[in-house]
């Protein structure tokens, strides 16, 4: 468990902050180019992968989320790595981006109230 909220607490204000700023920014997707999109998700996939090794939890609690997100973040890599094309075009599609933009946001939200919390 302790484990759960050291990662949570690096991952659920990451999310904030990067929803946040990619809400607020969504215009650069349009000016980005598709290696630009290839190296984000190489980054990523690396993030996504680092969570894993260390968190690969399958637990009826709370924690069993930073395992979700690692390997969320996982698929987000390898789907901008293998079609850029496809997350540029999406970029488009503000409705969506906002819709899921918010739910990783809650998702963020949620993670960082469980880390810092008393309660185990």
């Amino acid at each position: 468990m302790a484990n759960s909220k050291q990662l949570a607490r690096l991952i659920g204000p990451t999310i904030i902050a990067v929803t946040i700023s990619e809400t607020i920014n969504v215009h650069i997707w349009a000016n980005n180019t598709a290696a630009g999109v290839h190296l984000n998700g190489s980054l990523l996939f690396l993030g996504g992968l680092a969570i894993i090794r260390s968190h690969n939890l399958w637990i009826r609690s709370w924690p069993v989320l930073v395992t979700l997100t690692g390997w969320f973040i996982i698929l987000l890599g390898l789907f901008r790595m293998f079609v850029p094309e496809m997350q540029l075009e999406g970029a488009n599609n503000t409705t969506m981006v906002v819709i899921l933009s918010s739910l990783v946001f809650i998702i963020g939200v949620y993670l960082t109230i469980k880390a810092y919390s008393r309660a185990i």
